[in-house]
This record gives C-alpha cells, structure tokens and sequence, in this order.
C-alpha cells in the first residue's frame, strides 16, 4: 500500500521549460542578441557541457551557472560579470514562473504524505515551491546538493524515503523523465511513475507506470 508520494519538480510540478523559454527569449532581446530557435540551442548546449561538469564534481553550483554564461556568449567574462549577466535573466526567469494547471488541486487532494526529491539546489527549490505557494504540501524537501548523490542513483531516492521513515515498497516517485525519474526509482525499490505530458510513443518498461496528466494520478495510487 501506497503511504507516501515523493515528487520532482522541474517539468513536473513547475512549467520550467516553459517559465525559461520564455525569460530567455525575453532577455536575450533585452541584450541585444537573437532571440530565435538557434540562440536557444546555443543556450542549452552550453547548459549541457557546463552541467556535465557540475555532475562530474568540476563545478559548485555558481561555478556551473557563470560557466553556462561564458559558453553562450563566448567572452571570458570575471565572475561578477557573469554573475550579473545571469542575475538580469534570472529576474525575467522568476516572473515567469508558474505551475502546470493540474498541480494545485492534485496536491490538495492526495490522502498521502508528500516530499520533494530534486536534481536541483537546496535554495532554489525552497524559494520555486514558496513563491509559488505549495511548499505547505510537503514534509520533507531534499536535492542534490544536499544529499551529494543525484537521480538515478538509488541512494537518492533511498535518502528520501528514510527522511519519510518509510520502506520503498510504500513510497510512489513521480517525475517527467522516464529514465532518471520512473525507471531510476523503480530499481530503487519504490513505485515508478513517469509523467508523460507528451503523451509518447516510448516502451514503458515492466513495472514502471506512465499517466499523461495529474488527474490519472489518485486512481493509479489507489490500484497499487
């Protein structure tokens, strides 16, 4: 039986993709860049290299962010230049968040307890889910920064369900991504649940379980 509901956040209970989209498109006009399609995957691509990075324990955390800087625009920026260029869209960034309209009422409504388990900072997180008014839904809150292991690793998701009290076999992991979220907590021993809102064609693997949206959530738990 089902006790406890632990949660991603970034793309699956806050828009991210959507809020950075848009802040991005905003700032880089607002500096004077392009702000079409291929200065996007410009963005990301430099994202992607500077996490790598990040994930291979190169990087802090603010080391990684004026790294993403430094790659886009391709200038050997100091740290506070960077630190400034980031901080302009990170103002555009934070007045674009918002949640997917399924999460409010999901949220209130599920008899379960509820965490948080992130690939994230600690303060982000901390701050996204108070500025948007659902921290109150959530016992426990934990990242990687915090735990020093990240998802898949099975000891994330493990360090979560000890911070509920909980055995695995009695906490659901719902998330976007198939791989590091569902199939990463269902080796872990939990419940896996991918949340695909884009409804793909993908081979959902044995054991693991996808819903397209929130609202399929309370009758999936109650089967299981």
């Amino acid at each position: 039986m089902i006790e406890a509901v632990l949660w991603d956040v970034d793309d699956t209970l806050f828009d991210f993709s959507g809020s950075d989209r848009l802040a991005l498109l905003r700032h880089f006009e607002a500096e004077g860049l392009s702000a079409g399609e291929t200065a996007l995957g410009h963005w990301r691509q430099a994202t992607r290299t500077a996490y790598g990075r990040l994930a291979a324990g190169e990087l802090t955390y603010a080391e990684y962010q004026r790294e993403r800087v430094r790659g886009f625009t391709g200038q050997a920026l100091s740290g506070a230049e960077a630190d400034a260029w980031f901080g302009r869209y990170t103002a555009l960034f934070e007045a674009a968040w918002t949640v997917f309209p399924d999460v409010p009422a999901t949220l209130e409504a599920l008899p379960y307890r509820q965490g948080i388990l992130s690939n994230s900072s600690t303060g982000h997180q901390e701050r996204r889910m108070a500025v948007l008014g659902l921290r109150h839904h959530f016992e426990v809150l934990l990242c990687s920064d915090m735990l020093r292991c990240a998802k898949p690793d099975p000891a994330a998701f493990l360090a979560g369900c000890a911070a509920l009290g909980l055995p695995p076999a009695a906490v659901a992991y719902v998330g976007d991504r198939l791989d590091v979220d569902a199939v990463g907590a269902h080796e872990a021993g939990l419940v896996g649940i991918w949340l695909d809102r884009g409804r793909t064609a993908v081979r959902v693997p044995d054991g693991v379980h996808r819903i397209p949206d929130l609202g399929e959530l309370p009758r999936l738990l109650t089967s299981l």
